[in-house]
């Protein structure tokens, strides 16, 4: 519980701080979004650990690539939307399965969500400037990502958390569907 609670401060206190640095500029309205999903990517456990940095990247690349996709060849409607968005998610399932998991598939959504939360509206008010403000937003968001990532992280590394202890399992397996549907109504685990 300390754990989870110095977490939570420690990243609140980064999301501050990214606000102070960025008052005024970009960065102020990206602040929360990066440093939240910076800090989903520092919280869960993954191994390695770096398949999961790697996952965001990877997500973060491809939205951002579906961006200028977008802007030079995909009509600015819905149809265009959609066949970037279900390009990003292909990609994204498609590296997690040929990993094996190692690039988890999660994170790579996580990345593609910050780049899409954060440029989005500034790419519907004009895709023709997507060369001059797609790399503004990118920064400002990854800036805001490496503060939560680095903040949890952090607190993760040096502060250890009490293990979850182990409940037992049934005795026997469920004779049907009905039979499991009760024990897992009743909270039985025997």
């Amino acid at each position: 519980m300390l754990r989870t609670l110095l977490s939570g401060f420690v990243l609140a206190l980064c999301t501050a701080v990214v606000l102070l640095i960025g008052g005024g500029s970009e960065l102020e309205h990206v602040a929360l979004l990066g440093a939240a999903l910076g800090g989903v990517i520092g919280l869960v456990p993954n191994d390695p650990p770096l398949g999961k940095l790697g996952g965001f990247a990877l997500g973060f690349g491809v939205a951002w690539i579906a961006f200028g996709l977008r802007a030079a060849m995909l009509p600015d409607s819905t149809v265009g939307r959609s066949l970037a968005a279900f390009l990003v998610i292909f990609i994204c399932g498609g590296a997690a399965a040929i990993s094996a998991g190692t690039v988890p598939l999660w994170s790579s959504l996580v990345g593609a969500a910050a780049i899409v939360g954060a440029y989005e509206s500034t790419y519907t008010s004009s895709p023709p400037t997507f060369l001059t403000t797609s790399p503004q937003a990118a920064t400002t968001v990854l800036l805001a990502a490496a503060f939560g990532y680095i903040a949890t992280t952090i607190i993760h590394t040096f502060i250890k958390g009490t293990d979850a202890t182990a409940r037992p399992g049934p005795d026997r397996e469920p004779a049907s569907d009905k039979d499991m549907l009760e024990r897992l109504m009743s909270g039985e685990t025997k």
